[in-house]
């Protein structure tokens, strides 16, 4: 088992910033001071990280892109369900987006049911190509497949461009067939 290290720098007692580090990674606080707190559980700290996530939170938040990194990076079980309600039910397209990343890199089947579902019925065109690459960081026997339907049947051109990146990107002859296919 690696441990994972979620340090949270704080000012004026608000977290300012959220970022993970793995046991093996030499830290350098740069003279700032530290508190350490050992034994956390790790759905309650998936719970904390997911506390810290506002309902309006925008892409270029450092504490919301740290908070759902480090909740994707936990092997907890809640790591997933929270990822899964993150990527369906949160109100920011840009929470959606990134956690459907992080879904996808847990390559079940619950994964691709949920990322499945935001292509096709996210009502946020931005969401629906976030969850395109989603597939694409799926494993090639799973990701491929899927992002060939998508690129044969989805009906925004956004998202079915997308689709046919990502199969330019893999490289898979499954992917170059569908091209040939499509050429002719």
């Amino acid at each position: 088992m690696r441990l994972l290290y979620v340090m949270f720098r704080v000012v004026d007692k608000q977290v300012e910033r959220i970022r993970t580090f793995s046991e093996e990674c030499e830290l350098d606080a740069g003279g700032r001071q530290v508190l350490w707190l050992q034994d956390v559980r790790p759905a309650e700290s998936i719970a904390l990280l997911q506390s810290l996530i506002g309902t309006d939170a925008d892409r270029k938040s450092r504490i919301t892109n740290g908070a759902i990194s480090a909740i994707g990076m936990h092997a907890d079980p809640s790591a997933a369900s929270t990822l899964v309600k993150l990527a369906t039910d949160h109100p920011s397209p840009a929470v959606r987006g990134d956690a459907l990343f992080w879904v996808a890199q847990l390559a079940s089947q619950k994964a691709v049911g949920t990322i499945t579902a935001a292509v096709e019925n996210d009502p946020d065109t931005d969401v629906k190509k976030r969850a395109v690459f989603a597939l694409s960081q799926l494993p090639k026997s799973e990701g491929v497949p899927l992002l060939i339907n998508v690129a044969r049947k989805n009906s925004n051109p956004a998202v079915r461009k997308q689709a046919m990146f990502w199969l330019g990107q893999s490289k898979d002859p499954r992917a170059m067939e569908f091209f040939a296919e499509i050429l002719k």
